[in-house]
């Protein structure tokens, strides 16, 4: 995927149409799959979630790493086992973070082994807990984990954040159809860099 900003924003106009800001008091950073399995999806964010991760630790939100993994495909890969024909194998070299993610002990790292991130994981429990209201969502695939986890994350009344440049998939067009639905239904689209000033401004 490559990331040309200015051309998909244009695309995403229509879509951006609801605004909101982000309360920093009420709001979490959620970062999905950043493992060493999709480290060429990652590439082309790399650089805007490191951003935004130094950006949310200077104000103190929540950071939560998903990370996927299964110790028994038979057992634990379900239909999504068999629709891959592979997953990813706990304790693999794949299955460990991208050596560039620095986690912090007060972060948290949520395992999980289907797209959504709240599917048998706690993450509901654990942002009830902190008195989440805004999950802002980055990491890959955009329409896969990422997608499927924001659509669960409204239902639940998260108000959601969705990174257009802070989450990639393997093909421009599923990014972008990805974001035109979330953009229509589910989601506030935001850029990296407004997410760092919505920070900075409150």
């Amino acid at each position: 995927m490559k990331l040309d900003l200015e051309k998909i924003l244009k695309e995403l106009g229509p879509y951006r149409e609801r605004k909101a800001t982000i309360d920093p008091k009420h709001a979490a950073l959620l970062i999905i799959d950043m493992q060493n399995f999709f480290h060429q999806i990652i590439q082309p964010i790399l650089k805007n979630l490191l951003r935004v991760i130094q950006s949310c630790r200077q104000r103190n939100l929540p950071i939560i790493f998903t990370q996927h993994g299964h110790t028994d495909p038979p057992a634990d890969g379900g239909v999504l086992g068999q629709w891959w024909g592979e997953v990813i194998l706990h304790g693999t070299k794949d299955w460990k973070f991208l050596p560039e993610l620095k986690i912090e002990p007060k972060d948290t790292v949520l395992s999980k082994k289907r797209y959504s991130a709240f599917y048998e994981t706690d993450l509901d429990s654990i942002l009830r807990a902190k008195g989440i209201q805004d999950l802002i969502i980055s990491g890959v695939m955009t329409n896969l984990c990422c997608e499927t986890t924001a659509r669960d994350a409204f239902m639940r009344d998260y108000r959601v954040f969705f990174l257009i440049d802070g989450t990639a998939t393997g093909k421009d067009d599923h990014h972008l159809a990805t974001l035109k639905n979330l953009g229509f239904g589910f989601a506030y689209l935001i850029t990296c860099d407004e997410l760092i000033q919505n920070l900075k401004s409150k």
